[in-house]
C-alpha cells in the first residue's frame, strides 16, 4: 500500500520495462518519481525492486519516443523532459548483430547498440585486427536482398564471442595487439606476422563460389540500384538503436570511403584481405563497370591469389629476408651523415621537371568524326600547352589547359595499341573534354602521371611522381595478355579450377569455357612472379585505377521553388541575350 504522504502534486508513475538476458521475459514496473530525481536514482531504485540476482551493469535507460538514450546519469527527469506518459526500457548496452564482412562471411557479435556508429566500427576493428577504423562503416542491405536472404537457406555464421573476441570474450581475436611487442629475453622486436595475427582466418582469401551460385547472387544494377545501395550507409554520429537497428538484424561491415592510408603487408594482413574481397566482389557482381580487357585482368589476378591460397607454400614474404627495423634505421642514419642521399629524399623543388613530347589532340564536336591531329606539347608545372610544331614552341602556344581540379580519364586498350588520356576540364557552364593520344607505354605512363597529380594542384616535382609512373605501367603490364618473351604458350589443361568462377555472369555468357581458360592463362603469365600479398596488393591498386572507382550515386529530390527560381534564371538569360537584337527589330 502506497501512503497518502507519498502522493504530492509533483510525484506521478513512470512506466518501464526491463529487459532481462537472452530467451527471458521482459518484465514491465511502474515507479513513483518526482522530477528531481536523477536518472542513475531511478535505476537503483529500479533494481532494487526488481529484486533479481543479475548483472545489471551493462543496461541503461532507453526512451522509445524520443529515440534517445538516457546516459547522463547525473540529469534529471525534468532536464531530460520525462514525464508521466514516457515509455522507458532499461535494457542492455551490448546485443547481438549478424555482420556481413567483406568476403561476404556472416558473424555473430556483440556491439554497443548506445556508442555511435563511428565508436562501435572502431571496437569492431580493434577485436577483428583490422587497422585505420575510420575507412569502414556499416551498411544496410537493400530490401530486395533481404527478402532473398529470409527465403535462402540458413547460412554459417562465425559466432566471434564464443572465440574469445567480443566484450564476453577474453579480448580481440588471438590476444594480439596493434602495437610493437619485444622478446622478454633480449628486448629485440618480435616478427609483427607471425606473432601478431598468428593464423587469422580472416587474413586467409576466400574460395570462389561456383558459377550456379554466382550467377543467383547476381543482378544487372542500373543507377537507381546504386543509388539506393549508396543510401543504406548508417549515420555515424548516431547509435545503432537511434537508426532503429534490431537485436541480430545483418549489417555490412564495408570500406566506405575509398582512401586507404599506410597498406602495409607486415601489420595490415587482415586488412588487406577484406580490402581485396571488396574489391574482387564489386568486380564479380559489377558493383563497379569494366572493360572486358579489365576483367580479363582482374581474372588472372584471382586466379594467381586463389592457386598461392590453396598451395601448401604460398610466396607471402615477398622472396625477401627479414630485416630488422632498428639496424634499417641506423643503416639509413649512417648514409645520412656521411653525406650520402637515400632514395627517399625528396628532388629540389625549385627545379621543376618538365615534359615535352609530339603527341596527337582531339576536341570532340557535334557531327564529327574522331580525328586526331599531331601537335607539339609541353607540360609545366600544372598547365599543358601545345603548338602547331617543335620550332614554334618558343612563341605563343596555339591554346593551354590548366590542369587543377580536372578529371582523368583513361582511354587505353592495350590490345589495340591504344594509349589515351581523357580530360575533363572545369569552365563557367560545365566540363570541356579534351582527348590526347600517346604513342607507347612509356610515354602514356609519364603524362597521365603527371596529369593526376596536376588536377590535385602539384607538380612533377612532388615526390610521387616516380612511384605513379611505375604503378601505370605495371597497370598496363598485367593488362597485356603477350606472354613474357622467352616463355613457352601455356597449357589449358594445366588449369585446376574452373574459369567461369573469375568472371562475372555476363562475361560468361559471351565466351565458351575454354576461350576464358586460355586467355585467363596467357594474361597469368605475366604476373606468375608475384608472391601472395603482392597480388592482392595490384588488384586493389587496379581497382582503384578504375574510371569509376570513388563514384557514388544519390537520389536527389527538388521542390516546385527550385524549379520556379531555375527557370526565371533562365529567362533572364535568354532576354539578356536577346536585347540586341529585339532593339534591332
Amino acid at each position: 500500500m502506497i501512503k497518502d504522504a507519498e502522493y504530492g502534486e509533483t510525484s506521478w508513475e513512470l512506466s518501464v520495462q526491463v529487459d532481462q538476458k537472452a530467451g527471458d521475459e521482459s518484465m514491465k514496473f511502474k515507479l513513483r518519481v518526482k522530477g528531481d530525481l536523477h536518472i542513475g536514482g531511478l535505476m537503483l531504485k529500479l533494481v532494487e525492486k526488481i529484486k533479481a540476482p543479475q548483472d545489471w551493469s551493462d543496461h541503461a535507460l532507453w526512451w522509445e519516443q524520443r529515440k534517445c538514450w538516457l546516459l547522463k546519469t547525473h540529469w534529471t527527469l525534468d532536464k531530460y523532459g520525462i514525464q508521466a506518459d514516457a515509455n522507458l526500457r532499461y535494457t542492455p548496452q551490448h546485443k547481438p548483430l549478424l555482420l556481413q564482412l567483406p568476403n561476404m562471411k556472416t558473424i555473430k557479435l556483440t556491439v554497443s547498440f548506445s556508442s555511435v556508429v563511428f565508436k562501435a566500427v572502431s571496437e569492431i576493428c580493434r577485436i577483428l585486427n583490422i587497422r585505420r577504423s575510420e575507412e569502414l562503416s556499416l551498411l544496410k542491405p537493400p530490401e530486395k536482398k533481404k527478402k532473398k536472404s529470409k527465403n535462402s537457406a540458413k547460412e554459417d555464421i562465425w559466432d566471434i564471442d564464443l572465440a574469445g573476441g567480443g566484450p564476453g570474450g577474453t579480448g580481440p581475436m588471438y590476444s594480439k595487439t596493434m602495437t610493437a611487442t619485444y622478446d622478454p629475453e633480449n628486448g629485440m622486436p618480435v616478427s609483427a606476422t607471425s606473432l601478431w595475427f598468428g593464423d587469422n582466418p580472416l587474413a586467409e582469401s576466400q574460395p570462389n563460389l561456383p558459377p550456379a551460385e554466382l550467377a543467383k547472387m547476381y543482378h544487372p544494377l542500373e543507377l537507381v540500384d546504386k543509388a539506393v545501395n549508396s543510401a543504406g550507409w548508417l549515420d555515424s554520429s548516431r547509435s545503432l538503436m537511434e537508426q532503429d537497428i534490431q537485436d541480430e538484424e545483418k549489417l555490412l561491415l564495408r570500406f566506405k570511403y575509398n582512401v586507404f592510408f599506410d597498406l602495409n603487408p607486415k601489420y595490415d594482413a587482415v586488412r588487406i584481405t577484406q580490402l581485396y574481397e571488396q574489391a574482387r566482389w564489386s568486380i564479380l557482381l559489377e558493383e563497379i563497370d569494366c572493360t572486358e580487357e579489365e576483367m580479363l585482368m582482374f581474372a588472372s589476378l584471382q586466379y594467381h591469389i586463389c592457386k598461392l591460397t590453396i598451395s601448401s607454400e604460398p610466396m607471402d614474404n615477398f622472396n625477401e629476408p627479414e630485416i630488422d627495423e632498428v639496424e634499417a634505421a641506423l643503416s639509413n642514419l649512417e648514409t645520412t651523415l656521411e653525406g650520402g642521399l637515400p632514395d627517399r629524399i625528396l628532388e629540389d623543388i625549385t627545379d621543376i621537371p618538365e615534359l615535352a613530347d609530339s603527341l596527337r589532340l582531339f576536341r570532340p564536336k557535334r557531327l564529327t568524326l574522331r580525328q586526331y591531329k599531331e601537335y607539339w606539347f609541353v607540360f609545366k608545372d600544372t598547365t599543358i600547352s601545345y603548338y602547331k610544331n617543335k620550332e614554334t614552341s618558343n612563341g605563343e602556344p596555339i591554346e593551354q589547359f590548366h590542369l587543377r581540379g580536372c578529371e582523368v580519364v583513361p582511354d587505353v586498350n592495350v590490345t589495340d595499341k591504344k594509349f589515351g588520356i581523357k580530360l575533363l576540364l572545369p569552365v563557367a557552364d560545365g566540363m570541356n573534354e579534351v582527348y590526347i593520344r600517346c604513342d607507347n607505354e612509356t610515354q602514356y605512363a609519364k603524362w597521365k602521371a603527371a596529369c593526376i597529380l596536376a588536377s590535385k594542384g602539384k607538380t612533377m616535382a612532388y615526390s610521387s611522381y616516380k612511384s605513379e609512373v611505375r604503378n601505370i605501367q605495371s597497370f598496363l603490364q598485367m593488362k597485356s595478355l603477350a606472354p613474357p618473351p622467352g616463355q613457352a604458350a601455356p597449357d589449358i589443361e594445366s588449369m585446376e579450377m574452373n574459369a567461369e568462377c573469375f568472371f562475372s555472369p555476363r562475361y560468361t555468357k559471351k565466351h565458351k569455357t575454354k576461350q576464358l581458360t586460355s586467355r585467363i592463362l596467357e594474361a597469368h603469365q605475366n604476373i606468375a612472379r608475384l608472391s601472395l600479398m603482392e597480388a592482392k596488393m595490384r588488384f586493389i591498386q587496379a581497382w582503384q585505377s578504375l574510371p569509376e572507382f570513388g563514384i557514388n550515386y544519390y537520389i536527389v529530390r527538388y521542390s516546385a521553388y527550385i524549379y520556379v527560381d531555375m527557370f526565371i534564371f533562365i529567362l533572364i538569360v535568354y532576354l539578356a541575350r536577346e536585347q540586341p537584337t529585339l532593339r534591332k527589330k
